[in-house]
């Protein structure tokens, strides 16, 4: 009976230790986000600054009439000012972002958070300078049009979150 206690107490200490260092290992690296869908082509420099990645899931159809999308963003990378008719729901799914909307100050976006951009209301989101950023993007009512680009975000507006 000794035996066995000294036994488990020896493998309770041991998976103690292992977890300890792989957590000090994990704390060390730079964070990866994980991909859920394919990357996708870097969307262009007249409706993005920096990398990123959209990629269609979802076509609007006469049915469903919703548009749902992934966006990858590199760190620094962001999408330009831009609006949508019927609103706009992000989820993000991995990484930090920021998203602002016209007149109001920039929010800090993370995993999990759900953003629900109001219709013909000008707004921006993307990557942290840091951290990348993965969002889900779903764009209702398609029928009344989907987006409407307008001009970049300047470096002074991105780097004035606080």
């Amino acid at each position: 009976m000794k035996t066995l206690a000294i036994t488990l107490s020896m493998i309770i200490t041991g998976t103690i230790i292992s977890c300890s260092q792989n957590k000090s290992t994990m704390d060390n690296t730079t964070q990866e986000l994980t991909a859920i869908f394919p990357k996708g082509e870097k969307g262009s420099s007249e409706t993005f600054t920096g990398n990123a990645y959209p990629t269609g899931l979802v076509d609007a159809d006469s049915v469903y009439s919703t548009l749902v999308g992934n966006v990858y963003f590199e760190p620094g990378a962001r999408s330009n000012w831009h609006s949508h008719p019927s609103g706009q729901i992000l989820i993000i799914t991995d990484g930090i972002g920021y998203h602002q909307t016209e007149g109001k100050k920039i929010e800090i976006i993370k995993k999990g958070d759900i953003v629900k951009c109001p219709p013909n209301v000008r707004h921006w989101h993307g990557a942290s300078g840091k951290v990348g950023l993965q969002q889900l993007y779903i764009v209702p009512n398609t029928d009344k049009g989907i987006v409407n680009w307008n001009e970049a975000v300047t470096d002074e507006v991105y780097q004035s979150v606080q």
